[in-house]
């Protein structure tokens, strides 16, 4: 795994992923990235459409990107895997620390819309 890949988009703001249909199609979306300590970690809806495709196929492509998603850099290969209660509490103060304000302010009106079990943690592992 490349080190110097996995700081820099860990260190951007947003990370355009891209899951698959079952048909093979692509479907980019620009997500908030946290970086752990070996891969990075993003936070979604738990009933959203890239979880179910994730849980479907965990093969997905990750790269730098605008709010809008649109790609800023090269796209990687990679793997997703849907993380626990616990690792989702870790990468919601990952997030806190590192989108500050708006971040904290957007975790705590989801939470109180969808409780806390209402989203989840998506961990990223670089391909070698």
């Amino acid at each position: 795994m490349d080190e110097t890949l996995l700081e820099q988009l860990g260190a951007g703001k947003y990370l355009l992923l891209t899951t698959y249909k079952k048909d093979g199609t692509g479907v980019p979306t620009p997500v908030w990235v946290v970086r752990d300590d070996r891969s990075l970690g993003v936070w979604t809806v738990a009933d959203s459409w890239k979880v179910k495709r994730i849980r479907n196929r965990a093969d997905v492509l990750v790269g730098p990107c605008d709010v809008r998603g649109k790609a800023t850099g090269e796209q990687v290969t990679a793997t997703a895997e849907i993380c626990d209660a616990a690792t989702t509490a870790e990468y919601r103060k990952l997030l806190q620390r590192k989108y500050g304000l708006i971040g904290r302010l957007s975790l705590l009106g989801s939470r109180l819309r969808r409780g806390t079990a209402g989203t989840i943690a998506i961990r990223i592992t670089l391909a070698n």
